[in-house]
């Protein structure tokens, strides 16, 4: 038994936590006495509580992000009730992660933390534990400021993944740090300096992962493709390892669909079908939305960018547009929708295999705890959900009744167009068509979740629509 545990409750079971293991990573001597225990969101509770208490832990850390926060409160509150029921000891509860960072001080969820470390914790939590290990802990303050680490100075974590982890799950990896744009809705609007891990010890440990048997990879970087020559040489190494070795591999990058210069599109374009995933942030076409909010935006140069992806590589693009953001109306959503839905699907590839399908990821506007966004509320009169995830719920621009029905049009447009039971005619609108069904599929059925593929199908049918 360890006397440190870290743990996070993750979205699925294929997705295993990077910042476990760098916490882990970084605990110096006291790495040896860490383990790392995870867990998933359909775990039954009980069976969360019991594997901690079992661990017996002296010092328990926990990440909590905007998707796990509620899950997380359920676990500390079940966990302290196990422990007085049955006069066991309590852990020492260190909280950290992106989503109490900046949580204000009264948040239900402190009271049942002894620490909290808001920031990058890899520096932070070594020295708590120490402080902890060697009975200085009093000394600490329950909130711990910590500032941004040195990425040549801390140690990566990648040796941490199992060798189950390698052959069955999505490896998430990092080569930069900080987004330079300023998207109030996004925390790295807060991180605006760029920050990178040293490029040729990244690419040596991403050689090891491959070569210890991971297939999947995703970066974490939020503008992948900021730095080009950076990019490129990322890009080609993975590119050596798919075209001359072989290797049957898959990588996921987050990309800026501004920058996009003749290389970049040219190495893409190498890539082999299913080897290639790409998620592109639209999130409006408007340009005065965007700029309320600090989003840069060309509306002429991205559909361009989309059109080149989907007629001329193979990749498997996500395109993200975000619902209720600050002054824009339903009519200004639906025609970027549109727009959005042209660009990615032109004549040139209605008929392109499987493979090569793109997905609108239609996103609520969320009100992530310490984002700039905020700053709107008042003058447009911006309305959220008071528990995670924040969603917004009324803005002066598009009414809690039409929110609602767009919160149900991208529940059906996952369930019936990203997973392929539909396909549009391309080169014509499809927001007004879709809404209208989604509004009427809602009517029938009564909700937009657990309803049986066969039976959505058949409803399908009867609208009209021949799968």
């Amino acid at each position: 038994m360890k006397d440190i545990v870290l743990t996070t409750i993750n979205a699925k079971w294929i997705h295993p936590s990077l910042a476990l293991r760098l916490l882990k990573a970084n605990l110096g001597s006291l790495e040896e006495n860490c383990e790392i225990i995870e867990f998933n969101l359909r775990q039954p509770l009980g069976e969360k509580v019991e594997t901690l208490l079992a661990a017996h832990p002296r010092i328990l850390g926990i990440s909590v992000s905007i998707w796990n926060h509620t899950a997380t409160l359920e676990l500390l509150a079940e966990l302290e009730k196990v422990c007085v029921a049955h006069n066991a000891p309590q852990p020492l509860i260190v909280l950290g992660g992106p989503e109490v960072t900046y949580l204000s001080e009264d948040a239900n969820i402190f009271c049942y933390a002894d620490f909290v470390i808001r920031g990058e914790g890899e520096t932070a939590f070594c020295l708590l534990c120490e402080n902890v290990m060697t009975g200085m802990a009093h000394n600490t303050r329950k909130f711990v400021n910590a500032e941004p680490v040195s990425l040549e100075k801390i140690k990566t974590a990648y040796h941490l993944y199992t060798d189950e982890d390698l052959a069955k799950k999505l490896i998430y990896v990092e080569a930069s740090r900080g987004c330079p744009f300023n998207c109030e809705f996004c925390l790295s609007s807060l991180d605006s300096e760029v920050r990178e891990f040293p490029l040729d010890p990244f690419l040596a440990q991403m050689d090891e992962l491959v070569s210890k048997g991971a297939r999947a990879f995703k970066f974490l970087d939020r503008s992948f493709n900021v730095n080009i020559n950076r990019a490129l040489k990322i890009i080609e190494f993975f590119l050596e390892k798919i075209e001359v070795r072989k290797e049957r591999l898959v990588v996921h990058f987050e990309m800026v669909p501004s920058i996009f210069p003749d290389e970049l599109r040219e190495a893409l374009s190498r890539f082999p079908p299913e080897s290639l995933r790409l998620e592109i942030g639209i999130q409006s076409f408007n340009r005065e939305v965007c700029a309320r909010i600090g989003r840069p935006s060309d509306p002429e140069k991205e559909p361009d960018t989309l059109r080149f992806l989907r007629e001329k590589t193979n990749a498997i693009i996500h395109a993200d547009l975000i619902a209720g953001l600050p002054e824009e109306d339903l009519a200004s959503f639906g025609r970027g929708f549109d727009r959005l839905w042209l660009a990615l699907n032109s004549a040139a590839i209605y008929n392109a295999p499987p493979n090569r399908r793109a997905e609108i990821q239609l996103g609520i506007l969320k009100l992530l705890p310490g984002a700039p966004i905020s700053r709107h509320n008042e003058t447009f009169k911006m309305r959220y959900m008071p528990l995670p995830p924040y969603e917004i719920e009324e803005t002066a621009a598009v009414g809690a009744a039409d929110l609602r029905r767009i919160r149900n049009f991208a529940r059906f447009w996952e369930l019936i167009v990203n997973r392929g039971l539909v396909n549009f005619a391309p080169d014509a609108p499809v927001f007004d068509r879709f809404m209208a069904l989604s509004d009427r599929l809602f009517a029938h059925f009564g909700r937009n979740w657990g309803i049986a593929r066969d039976e959505l199908l058949e409803t399908l049918k009867k609208e009209g629509y021949f799968i």
